[in-house]
């Protein structure tokens, strides 16, 4: 049981850096986020939320509604690594309003990929709150 706290708590944490990550780029730097970003955004933070009232109180059942939150937000953060990384062809062009998936401004802590931090925070999450159900103890 605390191996699975810890793998909660860790999850919570990476969900609320996210979030507040988010919330600096988007309100302090003022780089407005891409449509994507926007629904990723949708994912990460009810997370951050709904994992810190979990490990609060010791639920771990708190995996049969974030799963699906991390696991979707983790399919469009993917989606957007695979366009930012020009894997998917620019015909596909789901930032047509606001800031472009592409541009420099992209780009935080000399020069790492926003998607791919969103990409890997919810790839992160996904496997912490999978080891919440897997681990047994002995």
């Amino acid at each position: 049981m605390q191996r699975q706290w810890a793998f909660l708590f860790a999850a919570w944490m990476l969900a609320l850096g996210a979030t507040l990550g988010a919330l600096f780029i988007g309100e302090i730097m003022g780089q407005a986020p891409c449509d994507l970003c926007w629904h990723q955004r949708a994912f990460m933070f009810p997370l951050a939320i709904i994992l810190g009232i979990a490990a609060l109180r010791n639920d771990f059942e708190v995996r049969n509604y974030a799963l699906p939150l991390s696991f979707t937000g983790g399919l469009i953060a993917g989606f957007h690594s695979l366009l930012y990384a020009g894997v998917l062809p620019r015909a596909i062009e789901p930032c047509g309003v606001g800031p472009s998936c592409s541009s420099a401004a992209m780009t935080i802590l000399g020069g790492v990929p926003i998607p791919y931090l969103s990409a890997s925070a919810f790839i992160a999450i996904t496997v912490l709150l999978i080891g919440t159900i897997t681990w047994r103890p002995r």
